[in-house]
């Protein structure tokens, strides 16, 4: 117990030497120099960061952007999980299923979520639900594919033995396979939950009239390079604690699994 607490606290320290280091480097690196006419220094940036908790832009203060965000992320992320699980562990149970609807996953996997912006646009118009069609594009490949993966690699005695002791197809999926791939499932879902963040973001910038992204978007319009930065630093805050959180609730629901290793 002793080791571990030692071990995050040696993980904090060197975490916060790097974001000394980092600030430092930026500090000096745009005070009184020619990159400084370009971009401004930490301080200046982190108080408008501050600031913008009480300072409205758009009508919105920063955790209002960040909050509607989370929200489209959110609504997105959701429905892609329902549906990715479902149809990722149900392709990895039955071959049939993954003979019809693989081909057609396999062929749609590689298209950039970023790439359905315009069609999303023809489709819904302009408002949340094309943003949201986006999380869910980007989101739901990379859930399936683990959620399938997961499926497909559970072992088969442990099928076997269910089914010698008088489970039906039913019960072995919801008893056996679906616990089996929760590893895998989680796995998908962290990286899904970070591609989700980028993606909304960039439809953001698209199209949109508040969040993080629309920050970036109108700071850019504006020539406000502060702006843009205080976009960027609520994006990898949000990106961040959306990665904590992820990793949290993995531990606790998979506990049985690293206690086993």
């Amino acid at each position: 117990m002793k080791t571990n607490v030692r071990e995050k606290l040696k993980n904090i320290a060197a975490a916060l030497i790097s974001f000394t280091a980092f600030l430092a480097f930026w500090h000096f690196g745009t005070d009184g120099t020619e990159l400084g006419n370009f971009i401004p220094g930490p301080l200046p940036v982190i108080s408008t960061f501050f600031r913008t908790f009480v300072e409205p832009i758009g009508g919105r203060s920063i955790l209002g952007h960040m909050g509607v965000s989370f929200t489209r992320v959110f609504t997105g992320y959701a429905i892609a999980a329902v549906s990715g699980i479902s149809l990722g562990v149900f392709m990895g149970w039955n071959r049939y299923a993954a003979a019809v609807f693989r081909p057609f996953y396999e062929m749609m996997r590689p298209i950039p979520p970023i790439a359905w912006i315009p069609l999303a646009i023809l489709w819904f118009g302009v408002g949340e639900t094309p943003m949201i069609f986006l999380i869910f594009i980007a989101s739901f490949n990379n859930i399936t594919i683990n959620a399938y993966e997961g499926a497909l690699s559970v072992d088969k005695t442990l099928m076997g033995a269910s089914k010698m002791l008088g489970a039906n197809n039913i019960q072995t999926l919801f008893t056996v396979i679906l616990p089996a791939s929760v590893p895998a499932i989680f796995a998908g879902l962290q990286v899904a939950v970070s591609v989700a963040w980028a993606t909304v973001v960039a439809a953001e910038m698209v199209r949109s009239s508040a969040g993080v992204g629309w920050l970036i978007i109108n700071g850019q319009l504006i020539n406000n390079t502060t702006q843009i930065l205080v976009g960027i630093i609520a994006i990898g805050i949000v990106g961040f604690l959306l990665a904590v959180a992820m990793r949290g609730l993995e531990e606790k629901l998979c506990a049985w699994n690293k206690s086993s290793t």
